[in-house]
């Protein structure tokens, strides 16, 4: 058995919340391995990072090169693969988001390693718990290689507290390849709100907002709860929001403190994606709504009457606390 490689996602000088969430299960995992936790962060100011990083972990590596500043798989995976046999690691661990999807696999097929992904639970050292069938069920999954590929799922595992920090070192990329791929540009919608899988707090709409046009009452509300907004694959079909903005068993698998469900009929693919937040409210003109059944607090109301209300009165109630 060995250490345990966690690659760390990180914005400016501080780690993302998805990093915490993978260190983590990294520790879970170190605990069966016999081996320690090493911060992996890769890029162009991935040394600004580091001194959050050390807090986390026995050792912060960092690869910087300038030849690094974008993402692309082609080229990261080749540098992870190469720190993780460096350092003798018989595991690696990242989170279960879209770069985890998009790096992870590549990684193991260079490593010729096992990988389980989106898990929820660690049973052993090769022994996962993971999600299936929408959520309803829970299947243990077991990794036979000797070194061990995962991906973690975020809601699932709280954020890592500090513990006593450890050095920092750095690591040569290496030869970087891009393989024929090439990086062209980056197209970033820039928002105020919180991210999804970051937010303390989401207001998402579904179909039954009826348009896009409509989305605005509701990101009123979000607004003025500092919250994140969010929609169901229905919405998100139809066009009414981005579709980075989905949140269910193709989208992004939230669990926020507060999740506030508007016109969303609670679908079992939806659900998948957001009935492990704290506490859930749902606001649905159709009594018999699948959603009431997850929610802890239900509101039988129409959209347009409920929202306006609900605003103005956390409105006034932000006010008065002033």
């Amino acid at each position: 058995m060995g250490n345990v490689v966690t690659y760390c996602e990180y914005s400016g000088s501080s780690l993302r919340g998805s990093a915490l969430s993978a260190l983590n299960a990294a520790r879970q995992v170190a605990a069966k391995h016999g081996g320690q936790v090493i911060a992996l962060l890769i890029g162009k100011g991935a040394a600004g990072a580091a001194s959050e990083a050390k807090k986390y972990a026995a050792k912060a590596l960092v690869v910087e090169d300038d030849r690094l500043e974008n993402y692309l798989a082609e080229t990261y995976a080749p540098v992870v693969a190469g720190v993780v046999t460096g350092q003798g690691a018989s595991a690696l661990v990242g989170a279960a988001n879209n770069l985890g999807k998009d790096l992870f696999p590549r990684v193991a097929a260079l490593l010729d390693a096992g990988m389980a992904s989106d898990i929820s639970g660690v049973v052993s050292a090769n022994q996962f718990r993971r999600p299936i069938l929408a959520g309803s069920a829970i299947a243990t999954v077991e990794v036979s290689t000797p070194v061990v590929v995962l991906t973690a799922r975020q809601s699932e595992f709280a954020p890592a507290q500090p513990s006593d920090e450890g050095a920092v070192e750095t690591a040569q990329a290496g030869d970087v390849s891009a393989l024929g791929a090439e990086f062209v540009r980056l197209a970033v919608s820039k928002s105020e709100r919180p991210e999804l899988t970051e937010a303390k707090a989401i207001v998402a709409g579904g179909r039954g907002m009826k348009s896009g046009e409509n989305f605005r009452i509701l990101e009123e509300l979000a607004d003025t709860l500092g919250a994140g907004v969010g929609a169901s694959r229905a919405a998100t079909d139809a066009g009414f929001v981005p579709a980075d903005w989905q949140i269910g068993q193709t989208g992004k698998v939230v669990a926020p403190d507060l999740y506030i469900a508007v016109a969303i009929s609670g679908a079992i693919q939806h659900l998948a994606g957001m009935k492990g937040s704290k506490v859930i409210v749902a606001i649905n003109k159709d009594a018999e709504a699948p959603i009431f059944q997850v929610a802890d607090y239900g509101l039988v109301s129409t959209w347009e009457k409920t929202l306006p209300e609900l605003t103005a009165e956390i409105k006034k109630h932000k006010a008065q606390a002033h």
